[in-house]
């Protein structure tokens, strides 16, 4: 039985530095990036809440366990895994010489939103809205012709013509419909008790959490009310979480909640008042406090230096 959380500790995305972090792709103002995974070494890590982008990966060379939602996958074949923005995902890398090979271009959610003929591709096949078919086997032919379009993303990118985005685009498409004309969907592993609770937990954190607004701020955020609503007990959950993430629960409720006000400082006007009232603080001084605590600056600061 494949666990992919069998480590001491895995990190988060946003923690690792030579990749992209979660957390500042929200601030930053691009629409599609590729990269070379030979050249961006993948480690262990864990994305536990939305993103704001949608990924897709290409492996041709190392081996892993990858997880998305609560279907695991035991990576060693050359394989394309196509991830929705919402989705929890994790990779742990098996191979023992760290070597990896392929790459992965990231678009932007707004800008598939804002272009129907893309869109409309991402529909019609269902790659990244149908688990049962966002990861493929490809064969060898398949896997050379979705490499080189990959080589073609990369060179555009390079050339930052007017045009770029709209080939970027166009390779994109090409990359789904090669990946349709002889795909393979492998069955998942068996997945162990101990990962359907710790998926449940960041499932239901993410929910609680990404549609906050004034008029629904959020509801539970203490890691007894947690335990609760997952009907474990909380001792469980927390030393589920701290063996197998490294944090507790409440560190990952308040890690969350640190995200989720940074997102709405800078992509809102709301007042501080509101902001802390939407995730939980009854006044804006105690928010500030919270804010500043685990940032060193102000929220006002953080508004001012975007």
């Amino acid at each position: 039985m494949l666990n992919t959380f069998d480590i001491n500790a895995i990190e988060y995305l946003r923690d690792i530095p030579d990749l992209t972090p979660v957390t500042r792709t929200y601030f930053e103002d691009w629409n599609i990036k590729v990269y070379n995974r030979e050249l961006n070494a993948c480690k262990n890590y864990l994305s536990p809440n939305r993103r704001d982008f949608y990924k897709i990966l290409l492996i041709t060379r190392g081996e892993g366990v990858f997880t998305l939602g609560t279907r695991i996958y035991y990576i060693k074949e050359p394989t394309i895994i196509f991830i929705h923005p919402n989705e929890i995902i994790s990779w742990k890398n098996l191979s023992e010489s760290g070597e990896s090979a392929g790459h992965y271009c990231l678009l932007k959610r707004r800008y598939i939103d804002k272009h129907p003929i893309l869109k409309s591709v991402i529909d019609k096949y269902g790659l990244f809205t149908n688990t049962e078919k966002s990861v493929v086997r490809l064969e060898k032919n398949t896997e050379n012709a979705i490499n080189s379009l990959f080589l073609q993303i990369h060179q555009e990118g390079q050339e930052n013509s007017s045009l770029g985005e709209d080939a970027m685009q166009a390779y994109i498409q090409l990359i789904m419909i090669e990946c349709m004309k002889n795909a393979k969907f492998p069955e998942p592993d068996e997945i162990t008790n101990d990962f359907r609770h710790i998926h449940s937990f960041f499932q239901l954190l993410e929910s609680e959490i990404s549609d906050i607004n004034y008029n629904n701020p959020i509801k539970i955020k203490s890691a007894k009310e947690f335990a609760n609503a997952l009907a474990l007990h909380p001792n469980y959950l927390n030393a589920l979480l701290k063996e197998y993430t490294g944090q507790n629960v409440s560190t990952h409720i308040k890690g969350r909640l640190l995200e989720e006000s940074k997102a709405l400082l800078l992509q809102t006007n709301w007042t501080l008042q509101n902001i802390g009232h939407c995730i939980g603080f009854a006044d804006q001084p105690n928010f500030s406090y919270f804010f500043k605590k685990n940032t060193g600056i102000t929220p006002n600061e953080f508004r001012r230096s975007y």
